[in-house]
């Protein structure tokens, strides 16, 4: 059976839009998306992906949404498997952060754009506090036990998120001077961390 007469259950179609989507904006940028494109790489018809999507906007949409899902996912299973105390989680925390950015580059670029573009959807905007909401959770979990000081818990998770989206930013354009950059991550969540300790 060839692509082009290859047959979709119903509700599978969206998903293998999304993933040819997403493979495409890696390699082609967003410049590069299209849904006349993707219907044809899919082997559907062009008007096909509009029963899914009803333009390009809510593609986009529906990608950051979807990238912002799987990068809470990630977070929350570090989460998970770390040891069971603030600082460990924030590290790893730290640590799979930058890993989804250095490895979803351009789709995380898509979905911060799309997050903070005029009229987001709100299903784009929720699904990215939920993220972030996860570092706000630790602080709040370590100023509570005591471990750390006092402070805005909101303030400090944006200024973590600020740290850990440099390093990633750097490394990816080779800025580190050769430092391997999960060293790197680790350092920075040590010396953040004291430092919120000493707050």
């Amino acid at each position: 059976m060839s692509v082009a007469e290859q047959p979709y259950h119903h509700g599978s179609l969206r998903q293998v839009l999304l993933a040819r989507a997403e493979s495409t904006l890696e390699e082609d940028g967003v410049d590069g998306l299209s849904l006349r494109r993707l219907a044809r790489e899919a082997g559907v018809s062009h008007a096909a992906p509009s029963k899914h999507f009803r333009d390009r906007q809510a593609l986009l949409d529906a990608l950051a949404e979807s990238g912002f899902l799987r990068l809470t996912k990630a977070l929350e299973q570090a989460m998970d498997e770390a040891e069971p105390h603030a600082r460990a989680r924030f590290g790893a925390l730290a640590g799979t952060y930058v890993t989804f950015a250095l490895t979803h580059d351009e789709l995380l670029a898509l979905m911060y754009s799309r997050k903070k573009a005029p009229g987001a959807a709100a299903q784009v905007v929720e699904a990215g506090h939920t993220s972030m909401d996860l570092t706000v959770r630790i602080v709040t979990e370590a100023q509570t036990a005591g471990d750390i000081g006092p402070g805005d818990p909101s303030r400090i998770a944006l200024v973590a998120f600020a740290t850990f989206h440099g390093i990633a930013t750097l490394a990816a354009a080779g800025m580190l001077d050769g430092a391997p950059v999960d060293e790197v991550v680790a350092a920075a969540s040590d010396m953040f961390w004291r430092g919120l300790a000493q707050g």
